[in-house]
């Protein structure tokens, strides 16, 4: 069975846990979400081109407009 910890115990692990954090610089978290934006921006375009590649090879098979 687990012991029980009282909630002023609880707060300072927690604490004590949040300080090891080795918490980013603005400049990493910057870069960082320039990057996912980037890389949003590249997979759109890659799925784009892929849907109209594959829009274009079934109009040719199919024949429709």
């Amino acid at each position: 069975m687990a012991t029980k910890t009282n909630p002023v115990q609880f707060i300072q692990q927690v604490r004590s846990e949040v300080a090891k954090v080795s918490w980013p610089t603005r400049r990493e978290v910057v870069l960082t979400t320039i990057m996912v934006f980037i890389m949003a921006a590249l997979t759109a375009t890659f799925f784009s081109l892929v849907d109209l590649g594959i829009r274009f090879g079934l109009q040719l098979i199919v024949g429709a407009n």
